[in-house]
Order: structure tokens, then C-alpha cells, then sequence
């Protein structure tokens, strides 16, 4: 594995730092950038992507580590809506010795072997973003014949609030897919038009400028759907000050909603109980 790129480990106590510069939390992407901004991380280490099947870079999936290993320790909480924070009670801890972490982690399952190079998706504790079942996702979203893709686009902006969702897809009508209208609390309404784009390749900033320039004048906001990421560039370009806004969702974002609304995926609960006997012993 590169040397250059930091052990799940080794980013404990920057990802903590990161944490209470958020404020106590932060989403997946806020922390991972506030941890990479911290630790000064180059541009050729963050462009190491985990493996040729993976759209996210090794750095960002041993970070989704690195806050497991942190959750397990009781430590780090997240909600279902991805909002990582620091557990309320434990909000003065500012650092951790990370072999203590890794041994009480480990401790917690005695069969489980896990070296740093190991860290792989078919573990049972694996962190929810890396899971296989979205790269499998993934890649049914991007073998999806452009009809079906826009049906089930419709379908997805539908069942998030949108209404009047209609796809264009006109020829040299600045990449714009479709527009909808999208109502918060039955009182205010934002007319949107979308761009969807079925790719392997990143997002990158020209392609949200020129998305930008067909919005013009036209719709209050943007929304841009891929399956694949966004560069970090494109990610400012969206959210430019003085500029029209862009909404992003990528690939991770998009088999995320898909699962929220059960489409295409049924989901089994497994019961987990758990006993408190200080509970019996307080009665």
C-alpha cells in the first residue's frame, strides 16, 4: 500500500480535531475535507483511489474507518441522516491514544484480524459508506439503459417532495435533464432544473459552470445527479458565492436516497438485543 497515505489510525486525532472545529459535528464530506484541509494532505495522495472497482480514494475510505473504529470506542455517534458527532458526554476529549482504540476495537470481537491493509467492505462492522452493496448499486445505476435511468430519476425527485417533474433531455439545451418544482412546508416553492449524468468519470468544474450557464434566468436553483463524485473544484464552483445555487448529489448520495425510499432494494432487520445487568442489579 502507498506509504504516502495515512494509516486509519494515525487520522484518529485529527479527525477529533476536525470534529470540534466543526463545531461537535459535521457531515461524511464536511469532516473528511476539514480533516484533509488539517493535515495538509497533497492533491497526488487524495487522487490514490482505494481500488479500480471504487469510486472514492483510499484516503476517504480509511477514514470512513477511522470513525467506526471511533464509534465502536463510544466515542463518535451518527445519525441515519450521516451527521457524525462527538457523543455528548465525551465532547472535552481532544485526543486518544490510537493503539488503545484499535486494541479495545478489536477486543470487542476476538476472531477479528483486521491489519491496516486489510480493511475490507465484506466485514460485518464496516462502515455504512463503503459497504459493497453500493458499489453493486452503482454500477447497475450506470449499465441502466437512459430512459430507465430518467424514469427512475423522475421516480427518485418524485418521492423527495418534488412535483410537475418533467424530463427534457433537448439537445444542446445546456446539459439540462429535466425541471420540477420542489414546495418546503406547503409555502414555498422553488422552480429547479436538473442535470443527470450516468458516469464512471468525476464531475468536474467546468461541467458545473456550464450546467450554471443554461440556469440563467430560468429556475431558481440547480440540482446535479450523478453516480460517480465531484471533484473538489466542482464542489466550490456549485456553492459560489454570488452565483446561482447548485444542489449535488453523487453516487453515494444517490443509492442513499434510493435506499431511504426502498426502491429497488428490500432491506432486512436484524433484532440486536442487548442486556444491561446493572439494570437487574439496580431494581
Amino acid at each position: 500500500m502507498n506509504e504516502k497515505i495515512p494509516s486509519y489510525d494515525s487520522m484518529m486525532n485529527y479527525l477529533i480535531d476536525a470534529l470540534h472545529q466543526l463545531g461537535g459535528s459535521g457531515s461524511i464530506q464536511e469532516i473528511d475535507d476539514k480533516v484533509i484541509e488539517i493535515m495538509k494532505l497533497p492533491n497526488e495522495v487524495l487522487a490514490i483511489v482505494h481500488n479500480d472497482k471504487s469510486d472514492k480514494s483510499e484516503v476517504e475510505y480509511r477514514l470512513a474507518w477511522t470513525k467506526t473504529y471511533l464509534k465502536r470506542y463510544g466515542l463518535l455517534e451518527n445519525s441515519s441522516r450521516g451527521i457524525w458527532s462527538i457523543v455528548p458526554e465525551k465532547r472535552h476529549i481532544r485526543k486518544v491514544d490510537p493503539k488503545e482504540v484499535v486494541l479495545f476495537v478489536r477486543n470487542l470481537d476476538k476472531k477479528a484480524k483486521i491489519e491496516d491493509d486489510e480493511l475490507n467492505v465484506n466485514d460485518l462492522n464496516a462502515p455504512e459508506e463503503i459497504q459493497d452493496w453500493r458499489s453493486k448499486l452503482k454500477e447497475i445505476l450506470i449499465d441502466m439503459k437512459p430512459d430507465a435511468f430518467e424514469r427512475l430519476i423522475k421516480r427518485l425527485l418524485r418521492e423527495s417532495g418534488f412535483y410537475q417533474v418533467e424530463v427534457t433531455g433537448k439537445s444542446g439545451d445546456g446539459g439540462i435533464d429535466g425541471k420540477g418544482i420542489f414546495r418546503i412546508a406547503g409555502l414555498i416553492s422553488f422552480n429547479v432544473l436538473f442535470q443527470c449524468k450516468k458516469w464512471k468519470n468525476q464531475v468536474s468544474s467546468p461541467e458545473i459552470r456550464d450546467f450554471r450557464g443554461a440556469l440563467q434566468g430560468r429556475a431558481d436553483k440547480g440540482l446535479f445527479v450523478t453516480t460517480s463524485t465531484f471533484s473538489r473544484d466542482a464542489v466550490k464552483e456549485a456553492s459560489r458565492e454570488g452565483a446561482p445555487p447548485i444542489d449535488l448529489i453523487d453516487g453515494d448520495s444517490l443509492v442513499e436516497k434510493l435506499k431511504e425510499f426502498k426502491l429497488g432494494m428490500k432491506i432486512d432487520i436484524i433484532e440486536k438485543v442487548e442486556i444491561d445487568p446493572k439494570w437487574y442489579e439496580t431494581i
